[in-house]
């Protein structure tokens, strides 16, 4: 096995040694249970020196910015630019993952780009960048080294953005969105049987992060629910998520409903047709989520934002481009004065839909 550089590898504290002499990982609900030398599921945790070390800190697959709207958000800084990035490895084991090869990488040499925490934050505030995200793969599976980039974002006035399944325990869950001002949650279905049969790990524990996101924390965070064609795509399972969503989580958290193409281990499914994303959206209104949108399919009206009161059309999009802007410079509705859930500024940010590899050696 590749093993780690010495400049990556970091000391983790959420583990516990077993009667049995093997190291157990705390981090996520998986719990490896690890002797010396082995990695955990997640690739990038291992044991080693009868500890649980990070491996991959500093490295990353790649940098680029991108519209915020593409995290998905769609109401934290509309109209901004971010820098994104991710590292490799992942916590759970998706079988349609769209980013596979570099969540499923077993490679060192995917993270092709090094970077300090500092490094990073310079880079976004000289780019222009409100915001730096960790995405691309789980970024729970590389926390020590997220909450240091987000430190040391903070303390240049940029803001940090967790692009997460939600796959994690207690304790970790409140050190790492301790540092996090906003989140898009991938709650990849609402049963048991897909997180177990399709994703390789369990429902509860995402829940449970988005309830501690809503009553215990200040991080603004939207969900992402990808609609695979018989896998999770049933009336009835909308029904139930989308209730539980405006019952437990409040009426003004967003949903995205995105559309599945077949990738990675899952080529046997239709791509979603776009009815089911309308018929999603559609059950999610009705059920008093306010802001509901489609995803992955050019569609004007489930991509742009309305009063949920008035109903006058307050953002306007264009796939990643924002084209009318009716909220006054409070956030609220120009029309009738509600405001609009979210975090805005006076005027939105117009970088639009462009992407821009950065080499982060340049700001070194």
């Amino acid at each position: 096995m590749q093993q780690p550089e010495p400049s990556a590898t970091v000391a983790t504290k959420y583990w516990h040694r077993l009667d049995d002499g093997r190291i157990q990982c705390d981090l996520c609900p998986r719990y490896c249970a690890l002797h010396e030398g082995q990695r955990g599921f997640c690739f990038v945790r291992m044991c080693q020196d009868a500890q649980i070390v990070l491996t991959t800190y500093g490295r990353s697959s790649g940098y680029c910015i991108d519209p915020i709207e593409k995290k998905p958000l769609n109401h934290f800084l509309p109209g901004t630019s971010v820098l994104s990035f991710g590292t490799a490895g992942c916590n759970l084991g998706c079988k349609f993952c769209q980013n596979w090869d570099i969540s499923k990488s077993r490679e060192i040499d995917t993270l092709a780009d090094a970077a300090q925490p500092e490094t990073i934050a310079r880079a976004a505030k000289e780019l222009g960048c409100r915001s730096v995200a960790f995405t691309y793969n789980d970024p729970i599976i590389f926390m020590e080294y997220a909450v240091d980039v987000a430190q040391a974002c903070r303390e240049a006035g940029i803001k940090t953005v967790a692009v997460t399944a939600g796959e994690i325990c207690a304790e970790p869950r409140r050190e790492f969105f301790r540092h996090i001002d906003a989140a898009n949650v991938d709650l990849k279905a609402f049963t048991e049987r897909f997180y177990s049969k399709v994703c390789a790990g369990h429902l509860q524990p995402v829940l449970e992060t988005l309830q501690y996101l809503k009553h215990e924390t200040d991080v603004w965070f939207e969900i992402t629910n990808l609609l695979i064609p018989g896998e999770n795509d049933a009336e009835d399972e909308l029904e139930q998520m989308t209730q539980w969503v405006a019952t437990e989580l409040g009426p003004d958290v967003p949903m995205h409903f995105t559309a599945f193409h077949p990738d990675f281990k899952l080529l046997d499914r239709p791509r979603t047709p776009e009815a089911t994303l309308s018929t999603a959206r559609r059950i999610a209104i009705k059920n008093g989520v306010r802001y509901a949108y489609t995803g992955n399919v050019h569609d004007a009206d489930g991509g742009s934002t309305y009063c949920h009161v008035c109903r006058r059309l307050l953002i306007e999009r264009d796939w990643y481009k924002l084209l009318q802007w009716n909220l006054d410079a409070h956030g609220r509705c120009r029309s009738c004065g509600t405001p609009c859930a979210g975090v805005f500024e006076q005027q939105p940010g117009d970088w639009g839909p462009q992407r821009v590899p950065v080499r982060l050696a340049d700001y070194c």
